[in-house]
């Protein structure tokens, strides 16, 4: 078992303001270590990505939590499961410094995304490495055995990206540190969430429950892409998030459109105009009070908006959108307002499995991200009064017969448990170190003030009163939450030198 306990070597210049670019000790020995281990690294890696990671399948997330847990133990680090009723464990692990005045914590998840098999290329975790972009013809590509990998390589699999990728930076930055004898200045605390992509619905509960021993001066969080220029980002707050289900009602099984066309309501119809009166042509939400009690920006963040580099016209083009929405606003403002987004919508069939049938049910599921100042709870019952405003009775379970009679215009609407969003002052004496350690491994970076996704970091400013910054490594094209989810291997490169850098902050 290999030990951190080493002797600490000084990594002068990072908590000054003449940090020069790129020449940070623990980023250099990061890089130096994975020029000769590539190969090894990856090998790791890909078995970590082979195993199936849903947080419903309890067998399966166990197993992953044992695998995260014994990639950490490997290098030293102690850890332990931390468990509430129901839930899958979180990995926590410690690094001790002794003397230090200062505790690092690194949040990541090692859950993933619910999928459907068929519509990947290659099965979800069966990791392929292609030699470029899926989308450009990347082609399957064995591994070397040993020397350089091409870096614009991409290894394919579910969680590459989100969120295996940084699990595998952090721990290959530990064999790096060790090799180089530098030793963290800090004490270094680790927890890894299994349901994050499931809302992190007990995580509230483990952090009360474990509060003394997940305290901390910072919260690195270790998720998300870095900024679509390709350039490093330091992300300083992420949205809330709720969803709901709203379903709407026609005759109460499938008709004939030639014999009952014209006659029985089309729910898929109703579905399609309700959602239509919740926005206009160019996004912006027509919901009442829908933007009402959002927190202002300062001006530190105003300003790191407006100096965030120009990618708008540079995305249309690799996303092959004509237009786009926002009066002409830019992507990086408009993910600092909330947001309602149509994820899916179903009803009858299409294509070759379409009937010719007036739809007995139609259904859309709506996500809504939040920024500060607005709640889950408020942003769910402005969507509510919307609909009722539209005429629709609204019920919580599967209505009766009676109760479809009775009511014309009929919506059951389900809501998920939803989470605040979280900001974290970006004049922060730590903001400012974590920024500069940043750049003096990465160079110039990107900062701002929020994320356009979503992670629980109001819990652990609520309960802990510690701050969270992100601090993202994947491509900014890495497929999340969709199929083919890949990780070019030249971010994970460059997540190694920067988790290298931070872990000796």
């Amino acid at each position: 078992m290999r030990r951190l306990a080493i002797p600490l070597l000084a990594l002068a210049g990072l908590a000054g303001a003449q940090t020069v670019a790129q020449n940070n000790p623990a980023a250099q020995a990061a890089r130096a270590w994975r020029e000769t281990h590539e190969r090894a690294i990856l090998g790791e890696f890909l078995g970590l990505l082979a195993l199936p990671n849903l947080a419903r399948d309890t067998e399966g997330i166990r197993r992953n939590a044992a695998a995260v847990s014994e990639l950490f133990e490997k290098r030293g680090v102690k850890t332990r499961l931390l468990e509430v009723p129901g839930a899958p464990p979180v990995v926590y692990g410690e690094i001790p410094a002794p003397g230090a005045t200062r505790t690092i914590v690194f949040y990541a998840h090692y859950d993933g995304q619910p999928l459907d098999p068929k519509e990947w290329a290659t099965p979800p975790w069966e990791p392929v490495v292609r030699d470029r972009d899926l989308n450009k013809d990347g082609r399957a590509v064995a591994l070397p055995a040993a020397g350089k990998i091409d870096p614009e390589w991409r290894i394919y699999a579910r969680s590459a990206s989100d969120d295996k990728a940084p699990l595998a930076a952090i721990s290959t930055a530990l064999d790096a540190l060790q090799a180089a004898r530098i030793a963290p200045r800090s004490r270094i605390k680790f927890v890894f969430e299994g349901e994050e992509e499931a809302g992190s619905p007990h995580l509230a509960q483990t952090i009360a429950k474990y509060k003394d021993l997940l305290a901390g001066d910072v919260w690195l969080i270790c998720d998300g892409p870095v900024h679509q220029s390709r350039r490093p980002q330091i992300v300083f707050g992420a949205r809330g998030i709720t969803g709901l289900d709203i379903t709407l009602y026609g005759a109460s099984r499938e008709l004939h459109s030639g014999h009952y066309g014209n006659w029985a309501p089309n729910p898929a119809m109703a579905l399609a105009r309700l959602l239509a009166s919740m926005k206009d042509d160019d996004g912006r939400v027509l919901i009442d009070h829908f933007y009402d009690g959002i927190e202002p920006l300062t001006e530190t963040e105003k300003r790191a908006i407006a100096e965030a580099p120009e990618v708008d016209a540079g995305l249309m083009r690799e996303l092959s959108l004509g237009r786009t929405e926002g009066g002409g606003r830019k992507l990086v403002d408009l993910i600092n307002l909330p947001s309602l987004n149509v994820r899916g919508m179903a009803s009858a069939r299409v294509g070759d499995k379409a009937s010719n049938v007036v739809p007995a049910t139609a259904t859309a599921s709506i996500d809504i991200r939040l920024v500060k100042g607005i709640d889950p709870a408020t942003a769910v019952r402005r969507v509510l009064d919307h609909i009722r405003k539209q005429g629709y009775e609204i019920v919580g379970t599967e209505p009766d017969a009676a109760t479809r009679i009775e009511h014309p215009r009929l919506a059951r609407v389900t809501v998920e448990p939803g989470y605040k969003a979280s900001r974290t002052s970006m004049d922060l004496p730590i903001s400012q170190l974590v920024l500069r350690t940043a750049e003096s491994a990465r160079g110039p970076v990107v900062r701002l003030p929020t994320m356009g996704g979503s992670v629980p970091l109001y819990m652990i400013e609520d309960i802990l009163h510690a701050p969270t910054i992100t601090v993202p490594i994947a491509n900014h094209d890495n497929n999340q939450h969709s199929f083919n989810e890949n990780i070019r291997i030249q971010n994970l490169w460059d997540g190694i030198d920067l988790m290298a850098a931070l872990l000796a902050m």
